[in-house]
């Protein structure tokens, strides 16, 4: 098969299609190119999105915590978003107002000869939902409780 053609035809949504069905992981193929699945969380189910961009040949992955706050005080999320993603190494929380709940996000550039897809999805998927369980009370703690954000990054470092 002609590389040029084989490029066009590979959807990394498959792949990830691939996992989460060997992981007993249940999921809804929305569009050619969108998936979400989800996740039973230590303390809560997370929702995970996977979309790919096929011009760009860019896979993104946001992973979206199910706390929701009756009210947020916008200045203190902003303050445990620059707290929490200064520190980390793959992706980024970010909140989704929409939705009122803190959101992973993560993308991939994808390389046409690239090998060991899976492997590295895989291991992309497990850190984010790592990332997501390390960082539930305290954005629960911030969002629900009223708690100062280092007050919550704090007492969740000494609880981890």
């Amino acid at each position: 098969m002609d590389a040029a053609l084989k490029k066009d035809l590979y959807n990394p949504i498959d792949t990830i299609e691939y996992i989460l069905t060997r992981d007993k992981v249940s999921f809804d193929r929305r569009k050619e190119n969108e998936l979400v699945a989800e996740v039973l969380g230590k303390w809560d189910n997370m929702l995970i999105f996977f979309a790919f961009e096929e011009h760009m040949r860019c896979l993104h992955i946001s992973c979206l915590l199910n706390i929701e706050a009756a009210t947020v005080d916008r200045s203190k999320m902003f303050e445990l978003l620059a707290l929490l993603n200064e520190n980390l190494w793959l992706g980024h929380f970010s909140y989704w107002s929409e939705q009122k709940m803190p959101i992973f996000k993560h993308s991939v550039i994808l390389q046409d000869d690239e090998e060991l897809f899976c492997d590295k999805i895989s291991k992309i998927i497990e850190l984010s939902i790592m990332e997501c369980e390390r960082v539930h009370p305290i954005f629960n703690a911030v969002m629900r409780q009223n708690v100062s954000p280092a007050q919550a990054l704090y007492a969740g470092a000494m609880v981890m």
